[in-house]
């Protein structure tokens, strides 16, 4: 039987998405919501979002509420995805941080199963190997709101679905190993470049530290213009001067933020913190 979610059931399930991690649904994605919860809500015996919305707010469920961010949080994602943000690290960012910097810190925002993350780690070694001695300070820091995909993170291993978005057979050789169930672990020496931990991005960064690269792709998109502003002022707030920000291929500043100069990379373009 389908679920049926009415308007007004909808309107409240929004705004509770929003308060608690800043994701905005628009109108018509009933179907979006009725996707990501069947099972949970099946799991639990109940069959409305009525129903779940009176348990959410009942005292003693916050697992079930961090059940519910988890399903609706977008976790799509593949390895080097759009290729040029890596290909700019290797042949421009290092260099140049390499000459100013002893240290190299890069934090990868909502890095969903960690193929960003491990991708900067894997772009890391690979550039070590052209500069030879350098680059030898590199850490990397993963983050999400969903503690289901953190443990994906730590973990490192993939099935061959995931395996095939985006890695070359050569990195697929180098860098992973026979997990000897099908599916494949990525080496310690990458994993060791990267540390994971749950941030949600509508409260404060300050503990994270600072950075010298911040990826925050394809995130803002489901945000609403005040959320965008709020995430980028906090961004800058984070970045070492200087530093530099990648946004999705389909995201801008727009407006949002003036504490930015663009770069074009040729391909894709970077922001540099003025």
């Amino acid at each position: 039987m389908t679920m049926i979610i009415g308007t007004q059931e909808y309107t409240e399930f929004c705004r509770f998405l929003e308060a608690q991690c800043g994701i905005v649904l628009s109108d018509g994605k009933q179907y979006l919501v009725r996707s990501r919860l069947s099972p949970l809500m099946t799991k639990i015996g109940i069959s409305t979002i009525s129903e779940l919305m009176q348990l959410i707010k009942a005292p003693g469920h916050t697992e079930l509420k961090n059940n519910v961010i988890n399903a609706m949080t977008t976790n799509e994602t593949l390895w080097f995805r759009d290729v040029y943000p890596f290909k700019v690290l290797q042949s421009k960012i290092f260099p140049e941080l390499i000459e100013k910097k002893k240290t190299i810190r890069v934090w990868s925002a909502a890095s969903s199963s960690g193929q960003e993350a491990y991708s900067i780690a894997i772009t890391v070694l690979e550039t070590q190997t052209r500069l030879p001695g350098l680059l030898n300070n590199v850490s990397i820091v993963g983050t999400d709101i969903s503690s289901e995909m953190l443990n994906a993170c730590k973990a490192g291993i993939y099935d061959e679905l995931a395996m095939n978005r985006g890695l070359s057979a050569d990195r697929r050789r180098f860098f992973f190993e026979d997990n000897k169930d099908g599916r494949m672990r990525l080496c310690d020496k990458v994993k060791r470049m990267v540390t994971f931990r749950s941030q949600n991005l509508k409260d404060s960064y300050a503990l994270l530290g600072k950075f010298d690269i911040i990826f925050c792709r394809n995130v803002l998109i489901y945000f609403s213009p005040d959320m965008k502003a709020k995430v980028l002022g906090q961004i800058a707030a984070q970045l070492n001067p200087g530093g530099y920000l990648f946004l999705g291929a389909s995201e801008t500043l727009g407006g949002l933020s003036n504490k930015f100069d663009m770069v074009r990379c040729e391909p894709g373009i970077a922001y540099r913190l003025k």
